[in-house]
């Protein structure tokens, strides 16, 4: 399962255009709502995936790097590096008008599309997806990373506001499944015997199965049924696990609202999965 390419391409329009019809129907006081983004408003989640689509077109399809990375390849010195960047931008945003977010996300949305419809799904990708443990990523990993910063942006805005409209099984089961791709990297030096089962359920029809079973050197993620029972059982609604693998909420605060059996020590861990880089 991990070589297996996750379909996104064919998305990046429509929630796009969700998203501006979403902007475009905020009252004033919208934009100033709170989010689960710690202290980003909506105008400030909006910003930042404005920011998202210029760095793309800038860094990815025009390959200009204005600023240049840290020289450690430490994991929390780039984290540490983009908070920094994504402050700058948010800081900076404050001075645009809502429509002036709004006319920017219209002038750049078609042409990164059009970029991510140019590239080749199993070329190397410009950058590795960091929280799945890649050092290298082909692109069909890139851009399954990329739909879900669009998708769990977009669903902070709406949760914020009260808007239904992304999560749906079309939207959400992309933005899931790619998620997990992390699993294994989040469990690499967690040890059980060998075969041992975990099974992880989103619930309702958005969610589904995953599985993740102890190899003789590693972790295995698959969507299909091993044989043999499970250790550890984790089920999840979608609602709960989109905030909780971005980060927005961490697992002392979903104890109530997720259901574990078998070991414990397992099932918990999986609670520990970041999708995100934080």
């Amino acid at each position: 399962m991990p070589d297996t390419p996750i379909p996104v391409k064919h998305l990046f329009k429509p929630l796009d255009d969700l998203l501006i019809n979403l902007l475009e129907s905020l009252s004033p006081e919208e934009w100033n709502k709170h989010t689960v983004a710690k202290a980003w408003t909506v105008k400030d989640v909006a910003s930042h995936l404005l920011d998202g689509n210029i760095r793309t077109l800038s860094i990815q399809r025009d390959n200009f790097f204005g600023e240049k990375s840290p020289v450690s390849n430490s994991y929390m010195d780039m984290v540490g590096w983009l908070n920094g960047l994504n402050a700058d931008w948010i800081k900076a945003s404050k001075r645009i008008s809502p429509d002036v977010l709004i006319l920017l996300h219209k002038a750049t949305r078609d042409l990164v599309t059009t970029y991510y419809q140019s590239l080749d799904l199993n070329a190397p990708a410009i950058f590795p997806v960091d929280w799945a443990g890649e050092t290298e990523s082909l692109n069909w990993m890139h851009l399954a990373r990329e739909y879900t910063e669009k998708w769990h942006h977009q669903q902070q805005i709406r949760e914020a506001t009260g808007r239904d409209g992304i999560m749906t099984r079309e939207f959400f089961y992309p933005f899931i499944d790619s998620f997990f791709r992390a699993l294994p990297h989040t469990f690499r030096k967690v040890g059980a015997p060998l075969g041992t089962i975990i099974k992880i359920n989103v619930t309702t029809q958005l969610g589904g199965n995953w599985y993740l079973q102890k190899q003789a050197s590693n972790w295995q993620l698959q969507k299909d049924e091993p044989t043999g029972v499970p250790a550890a059982t984790v089920s999840i609604s979608p609602q709960t696990s989109w905030k909780l693998f971005s980060k927005s909420i961490r697992p002392e605060g979903v104890r109530g609202s997720v259901e574990l059996t078998g070991d414990t020590r397992l099932a918990e861990h999986v609670l520990q999965m970041v999708s995100v880089m934080a």
